[in-house]
This record gives structure tokens, C-alpha cells and sequence, in this order.
């Protein structure tokens, strides 16, 4: 089974945040998404920031975090700002 440490943008300590959230494997993170499961890692984390959103989404479409282009990096702006500053 492949490990969420294989996707781009996902290092030890951010797989370890997905687990604990109860995303396991790659595919849970494609089937959950990259907002909800930012959004279930700041809810255990407040300090979960744009940047690791970003990582979220460019795993799940296979390529570095900064490499996303520009409609998907505005719209996760957009949605980073929304729950923010709710919190």
C-alpha cells in the first residue's frame, strides 16, 4: 500500500497529521480532499497555514506545492482566508 510520504509536498511530520486525522493512505486523501483535510488538521493544529494547504492540494494532483497554478492557488487562497479567520 502506498504510503502518503510518497506524494510530492509530503514529508514525515505532515503524514503524521493526516494519520491522525484519520486520513491513512493516498486515495483517502484524493476521496477527502485537500480543504476538509486541511481543515481537520486545524482543528487539532492552529497553526496549519497556507503553505501546508498548498501541499495538501499539490499531492493530490501529483506535483510540488508551487507548481499549482494560478485559478487553483487563488481559489485555495480564497478558502485559506475564509476558515482562518474564524479561528
Amino acid at each position: 500500500m502506498p504510503r502518503l510520504s510518497e506524494l510530492p509536498n509530503i514529508g514525515p511530520e505532515l503524514e503524521k497529521q493526516l494519520m491522525a486525522v484519520g486520513i491513512n493512505t493516498p486515495e483517502e486523501l484524493r476521496e477527502v480532499g485537500s480543504c476538509e483535510a486541511w481543515l481537520r488538521i486545524l482543528r487539532q493544529d492552529p497553526s496549519a497555514c497556507m503553505m501546508r494547504l498548498s501541499a495538501l492540494e499539490g499531492a493530490i494532483q501529483g506535483v510540488r506545492w508551487h507548481h499549482l497554478d494560478a485559478p487553483t492557488k487563488a481559489s485555495l487562497k480564497e478558502f485559506y482566508y475564509k476558515h482562518k479567520s474564524t479561528k
